[in-house]
């Protein structure tokens, strides 16, 4: 009897050792049961690639610069420096005002910051430079030239570094790179796609005000990046 029970015992064993386990993964299932698996597969990668371009798209919309919209607010010159503008001749004058920014997480900040202003005729500054101009209209949002003055930022519109005027070659000159400005703002020479960027100029009440406008680099447009004040 003992016997008996032994060699069943060892069947059973043996059966249970060759039997596999299927899990949910192994179990093929109807072919009723594998097109609705494969449905909502597919289902489920349709709406996760949905879901991802919305999000996606305004993400890198915000990191693109918007060309021209939008304004910003004046900010006065000193009245000493406006005097000095307005008594200019051939030479260019550096101007400084205060610039105010505001982060997001950060209280309002205020620093110096300067550009560089001339005197000219505007008939002349027209002829000098006319990738300012489309058929005798100003091609920015502002005119370049006001009550015979030009403002001109004072950042190097090849890859943003800060240019000065050199005396010795009648130059606004780019140490970065070698770029070189006539006294209009006129590319003549160096790797910048264009000529120098122009920024609006108000007198209100005698006080001269001016809006800092930054310009994207490296390309021969003007795309407005920010305004400031």
């Amino acid at each position: 009897m003992k016997r008996t029970l032994s060699k069943h015992a060892e069947a059973g064993a043996s059966e249970g050792a060759s039997r596999k386990i299927l899990s949910a993964y192994d179990e093929p299932g109807s072919a009723e049961e594998i097109s609705r698996r494969s449905f909502m597969a597919k289902a489920t990668l349709t709406i996760s690639g949905i879901i991802g371009v919305g999000l996606v798209v305004p993400i890198v919309g915000s990191l693109l610069p918007t060309g021209g919209s939008g304004t910003g607010d004046w900010a006065p010159l000193t009245a000493d420096e406006w005097k000095e503008l307005q008594a200019a001749t051939s030479k260019p004058v550096k101007l400084t005002f205060t610039l105010k920014a505001k982060d997001s997480y950060l209280p309002l900040q205020s620093s110096e910051e300067y550009v560089w202003g001339i005197k000219t005729d505007p008939s002349k500054f027209e002829t000098a430079r006319p990738d300012l101009y489309v058929n005798g209209k100003p091609d920015v949002a502002y005119q370049p030239i006001n009550m015979g003055f030009v403002i001109f930022s004072p950042i190097c519109p090849h890859l943003g570094c800060r240019f000065n005027w050199d005396d010795g070659s009648n130059k606004f000159k780019c140490p970065c790179h070698g770029s070189q400005f006539t006294f209009e703002g006129e590319h003549v020479a160096g790797p910048a796609d264009r000529g120098l960027d122009p920024l609006p100029l108000r007198e209100q009440n005698g006080t001269a005000d001016i809006m800092w406008i930054r310009y994207k680099s490296t390309v021969a447009d003007r795309i407005v990046i920010s305004y400031q004040s």
